[in-house]
């Protein structure tokens, strides 16, 4: 079989144990694993890491891939199945069909041409003929761990109500405090009236913090307290914790679901169409980016700045600058910029001032770090989620472009500098993220109750997917400044890309054909580096 994984990796094909027909799938069915070798053989795997780096991959005729989830049927033999509730459900009585087609896949890549292969596609989301759980014998709990982010509420709400609603759920547990409340012994009972209105709020009922993953004490707490759906929202760090989770509980040949449900405000995260909490940050950033459009034209040579969220991806400021359409300039990791000399920042300033008399910056948080003094001490320091620590960009280059005018002596600035960044993140969802948080979490009851586990859900090219782990932890999800996105706003703007004739020559060169498989189009990131000249 050929690997769907890049090539300087060895992969090792196994047959999975199939042991139900809920779970069957047409095709041949294989278990994957990649290592850093090249001739490792079967037997010098230990048992521990061929468990840590199997994947499961299904391919087809005409070029087809399966990354297929685990389900419980994979390690468990034998277990019994029930007929799904649903199907007794009056709300679904007018549905014309109730359950998801155990054949039916959703393709990642929908842009081909006639000779395209069919590519990688992954498991449709919805509810399954049967399940593998009687609902009084269901035991579930919901955690919340990273930075807050619109919608957090609107989730937990959902998985509680689904639970109960769709399949008689009585046990849901909050787990309080991120993953440390797992081991801290600290939970929320959750009933849909206890969670009715917390949709209308910011943050997360069940508080969150970074860090505190101790594997063996959260299996232990999970296993201690009976529970056997483990719902985990966060973002990659967070699902990283998830996976190994999975992997343990597996180890241990528990009936445990563990499922993701994807959370970062910045739409980091790789695979899925986007993240909850996304569209209520590029909303709510509009706010921010009109007051300093205000300030800015009602005095003489005035700057707004507005730094957004966006430690990796500049995604929220490339959206918000579109949608505003009021930003003069926009700064974003992906897109390397210099302040002085031809082309750079300062005389794109100068210029615009004479022109307008007024403009206005966003800069993502992440954008501009290597020119940040201290660079390689800040860059050493990480919380406890495993990201870098930043210095604040936005101070620094307010207080830049306020040193560079006052040198100068030729015009005379009145800069102003907002920062929205913890207003936006606690504000509670919108109306479209509210919609969203809905189906994510519905999908995920589904596939818990339907027996499949390790996978994160969310929406691919528009239809909600099971999504392993492993692809959701692999990368994060960037701007790429070759694409027309990016155009758009440099049109929108009017900003100079701050690239050299010489950058421009390497990114044509660089730029990847659209005809890329999936897999290798999702690291196109990593292949567009370039070395940009700094005139500092």
């Amino acid at each position: 079989m050929d690997s769907v994984y890049p090539s300087s990796s060895a992969t090792i094909s196994l047959k999975p144990p199939r042991n139900s027909d809920s779970n069957s799938f047409s095709g041949s069915g294989n278990w994957v694993t990649s290592s850093s070798g090249s001739d490792h053989k079967v037997g010098s795997f230990s048992r521990s890491l061929m468990e840590k780096k199997l994947h499961k991959v299904v391919v087809g005729d005409a070029g087809y891939v399966l990354e297929d989830v685990p389900h419980f049927s994979d390690y468990i033999p034998h277990l019994p199945t029930y007929p799904n509730p649903l199907q007794d459900n009056p709300a679904y009585s007018v549905v014309k069909q109730y359950f998801v087609n155990v054949d039916d896949t959703v393709a990642q890549k929908i842009v081909v041409h006639n000779n395209s292969p069919r590519g990688t596609h992954f498991r449709r989301a919805g509810p399954r003929q049967k399940v593998y759980f009687e609902s009084d014998d269901v035991h579930a709990c919901i955690v919340t761990c990273g930075g807050l982010c619109p919608g957090l509420n609107t989730v937990i709400r959902e998985i509680v109500c689904g639970l109960h609603h769709m399949y008689g759920v009585k046990k849901v547990l909050g787990i309080d405090g991120g993953y440390r409340g797992f081991y801290s012994c600290n939970t929320i009972s959750l009933t849909p009236k206890s969670v009715n209105d917390i949709h209308k709020r910011g943050g997360t009922i069940l508080g969150t913090s970074r860090g505190g993953h101790n594997t063996s004490k959260i299996v232990d707490s999970i296993q201690d307290r009976g529970i056997n759906q483990v719902y985990i929202i966060g973002g990659d760090g967070t699902q990283k914790g998830a996976s190994v989770i999975y992997e343990e509980i597996k180890r241990r040949g528990l009936k445990v679901v563990v499922a993701g449900i994807p959370k970062t405000i910045d739409n980091d995260i790789p695979v899925i169409d986007r993240s909850f909490g996304f569209d209520t940050a590029v909303e709510e950033a509009q706010r921010a980016i009109n007051a300093a459009h205000v300030e800015s034209e009602s005095v003489e040579n005035g700057i707004g700045v507005v730094k957004l969220m966006g430690r990796y991806s500049g995604f929220i400021a490339m959206y918000a600058t579109l949608a505003s359409r009021d930003v003069d300039c926009c700064l974003i990791p992906e897109s390397p910029f210099y302040l002085e000399g031809p082309g750079g920042l300062f005389e794109y300033i100068e210029k615009r001032l004479k022109e307008n008399g007024h403009m206005v910056i966003v800069i993502a948080e992440g954008a501009g770090q290597e020119l940040l003094s201290e660079i390689m001490h800040s860059m050493a320091k990480e919380d406890a989620s495993g990201n870098k620590l930043l210095q604040d960009v936005g101070l620094w280059i307010s207080q830049k472009i306020k040193d560079h005018f006052s040198k100068r002596n030729k015009m005379t600035i009145n800069l102003k500098y907002i920062d929205p960044t913890y207003m936006i993140r606690a504000v509670p969802s919108n109306a479209s993220d509210n919609v969203y948080c809905t189906l994510l979490a519905q999908s995920a009851v589904h596939g818990a109750m339907a027996g499949y586990t390790g996978f994160t859900v969310g929406p691919v090219n528009g239809r909600h997917s099971y999504i392993p782990f492993h692809r959701i932890i692999e990368q994060q999800n960037k701007v790429v400044i070759t694409d027309r996105m990016w155009a758009r706003l440099l049109s929108s703007t009017n900003q100079p890309s701050f690239l050299s004739a010489k950058d421009v020559i390497e990114d044509k060169k660089e730029e990847l054909p659209s005809q890329l498989s999936d897999h290798q189009n999702g690291l196109k990131d990593n292949l567009v580096k370039k070395e940009i000249s700094y005139a500092l």
